[in-house]
C-alpha cells in the first residue's frame, strides 16, 4: 500500500530507562511501530535517548530502504522535545504523524510505591506525551493536517489494583487523547489512542518475579499471550486510516471496558471480590 493513501512522514518517541531489560522492552514495541511504517513506504523520524539503539533502529530500517532521521532526545524534556520538531520541520519541512510510544511499567501497593518511582513514572509516561502533543500540535496547525497517536494501555481504564502509578498515567494518557480529538478536529488533526492489555513483550524481567503483587500475574499472562506487538501496531495503522480514537485490541480489554462503561458500580465491586479472593488475574500475587 502506498504511503500516499495517508501521509508523508512519521515521528516516533521513544524512551529508553537504563534498565536492560526494559531496553528490550520498549525497543520491541518502538521497532514495530518504525518498521510497519517503514515497509509502507513511509519516512521515519526516531527519538531515542540511547544512540546505539537509534544507530541499531536506523540499521534496521535501512534494511528496508527507508528515509530515516535519527534524534537523540530524552522525551522527559520538554525542550529536548521541542529541540526535536524544530530538527525534524527544518529537515523535512513537518511530519504527518506523531506516535507518542514512551513508556515504563510499574507496580505495586499505593502505600508502597515511593514518591520518586511515581515522579518517574509519571515523567516518562504521561508528561512526555503531554510534551509531545503541546509541541507538535502548533506545527500541524500550521500544516493544516496532521495525526497524533498516544500509547496507553487498558490499565488506564481498568484500573486494576497494585498499579496506583501506571493507572494514573495511563488514565491521564486516554483523557488527554479524548480531550484532543473534538478539541482538534476543526484543524484536520486526528488522534488515536493504544489501550492494549499484555502482549508479547520482555515487559516482564523489569519486575522482581519473586516478590508477592501483580508482576507475578503478569509473568502468567504473559506466558500465555498470543498478541505480538505487531499485531498491535498493524491495528493502529487501520486506526489511523479511519481516523478511530481508540484502539482497544484485545478481547480481555473490550470485556472490561465496556463492563464498566455499562455497570460501574458493579464493576468495581466485582473487582473488589476478586481481588479480595484472590481469583482471576490476582491468583498468587501474594
Amino acid at each position: 500500500e502506498s504511503k500516499d493513501a495517508l501521509a508523508r512522514e512519521l515521528f516516533v518517541f521513544c524512551y529508553r530507562w537504563l534498565h536492560a531489560a526494559l531496553e528490550k522492552v520498549v525497543r520491541g514495541e518502538f521497532d514495530s511501530f518504525a518498521i510497519q511504517f517503514a515497509a509502507k513506504g513511509w519516512k521515519v523520524a526516531i527519538a531515542d535517548i540511547n544512540l546505539e539503539r537509534l544507530a541499531e533502529t536506523k540499521e534496521l530500517l535501512e534494511k528496508l530502504d527507508a528515509t530515516t532521521l535519527e534524534i537523540e532526545c530524552d522525551v522527559t524534556s520538554h525542550d529536548a522535545q521541542l529541540r526535536a520538531a524544530e530538527l525534524i520541520e527544518k529537515a523535512w519541512g513537518g511530519v504527518d504523524i506523531v506516535i507518542n510510544n514512551a513508556g515504563v511499567a510499574g507496580v505495586g501497593r499505593m502505600d508502597e510505591i515511593c514518591l520518586e518511582d511515581w515522579e518517574r513514572l509519571i515523567n516518562i509516561d504521561l508528561w512526555s506525551v503531554i510534551y509531545g502533543c503541546r509541541i507538535f500540535i502548533p506545527m500541524f496547525k500550521r500544516q493544516g493536517s496532521g495525526y497524533i497517536v498516544n500509547t496507553a494501555s487498558t490499565a488506564g481504564i481498568a484500573s486494576p489494583p497494585e498499579m496506583a502509578n501506571y493507572n494514573v498515567a495511563k488514565a491521564g494518557v486516554i483523557a488527554l487523547s479524548e480531550t484532543l480529538k473534538a478539541e482538534l478536529a476543526d484543524n484536520n488533526i486526528g488522534v488515536t489512542v493504544i489501550a492494549p492489555t499484555v502482549f508479547k513483550a520482555n515487559l516482564m524481567d523489569n519486575f522482581n518475579l519473586d516478590a508477592r503483587g501483580m508482576g507475578r500475574s503478569f509473568a502468567k499472562q504473559m506466558k500465555n499471550c498470543q498478541v505480538s506487538a505487531e499485531d498491535i501496531v498493524e491495528r493502529t495503522f487501520k486506526a489511523i486510516k479511519r481516523n478511530l480514537l481508540y484502539v482497544v485490541p484485545q478481547h480481555d480489554a473490550k470485556r472490561s471496558w465496556w463492563f464498566k462503561r455499562l455497570c460501574p458500580a458493579l464493576y468495581f465491586r466485582l473487582m473488589a471480590l476478586l481481588y479480595r479472593t484472590r481469583w482471576w488475574v490476582f491468583s498468587g500475587i501474594d
